[in-house]
């Protein structure tokens, strides 16, 4: 009876034993094991060199552009994203990658989708950042037009303001000029006051350089009505020669004389 009871407890103490071992061994196998994008469960990656991957070739088809892109297998798509930058021109948060009719997320890796030495990979950029990038472009343009037109503008009104210059100057040295060339510079500088206005610069940061402008040809236009009426009060300077008389005696006659004798 003695000897029956030993062999149930070696038998329990046994299974126990074997129970351990496996329990052990699951563990080993759980903690060299991961789950991958897709709650696959696959064997864990090490950075030994068997576990380094090897380098491959993808196409990538970007439109009608066609790139060959070289990358280690084990690599994800995000970093794959990484690397069509320099090509693209896109950033990886505007590219969508698609692999087999699938939108493959960034942390996918490259081997575990299936992806191979010359497998193909169709880019496309996000819709949403197409359109923002659409809107920028506009804005960048409409900003680019403003700054030429003001820069137009500046230049005309610096040239017309040496020529009022040019007028002050005449008249403050009392000569009266025609009134008809301050009357050209008004209407010249009035022109530029209507260019102005058609200048968009809402949503922009030319605001103050339009509203330097506007004040700029304000004063030239008061400057010149300020001019026309100086130049309506100078009195033309008349210049009188006074000529003066001299008297003085008849040159001696030179005629010969005659002496008579008897």
């Amino acid at each position: 009876m003695m000897r029956g009871k030993s062999s149930v407890y070696g038998r329990v103490s046994e299974s126990g034993s074997m129970s351990a071992q496996t329990t052990a061994a699951a563990g080993d196998e759980a903690a060299a094991c991961e789950v991958r994008p897709g709650g696959m469960l696959v064997q864990k990656r090490t950075d030994q060199p068997d576990n380094l991957g090897k380098i491959v070739r993808i196409r990538v088809a970007y439109g009608k552009l066609r790139y060959e892109i070289s990358v280690n297998s084990q690599s994800t798509f995000g970093e794959l994203k990484k690397l069509l930058v320099r090509d693209t021109g896109l950033q990886p948060g505007e590219q969508k990658l698609i692999f087999k009719g699938r939108e493959r997320e960034n942390g996918a890796y490259l081997d575990m989708c299936g992806v191979k030495e010359r497998s193909k990979v169709e880019l496309l950029e996000d819709p949403l950042c197409r359109e923002r990038r659409m809107v920028e472009s506009r804005k960048t343009a409409k900003i680019q037009t403003a700054q030429r037109a003001l820069a137009d503008i500046s230049a005309e009104v610096d040239r017309l303001a040496g020529q009022i210059s040019t007028i002050k100057k005449s008249i403050s040295s009392g000569n009266k000029v025609p009134e008809a060339q301050i009357t050209t510079l008004i209407e010249l500088l009035m022109r530029q006051a209507i260019k102005l206005d058609a200048v968009s610069t809402v949503g922009t940061e030319l605001s103050a350089a339009k509203s330097l402008q506007g004040k700029r040809v304000q004063k030239s236009v008061e400057t010149l009505d300020h001019l026309k009426v100086e130049n309506a009060n100078v009195k033309p300077v008349i210049i009188l020669t006074k000529w003066e008389t001299f008297e003085f005696d008849p040159p001696p006659s030179t005629a010969a004389r005659w002496e008579l004798f008897d």
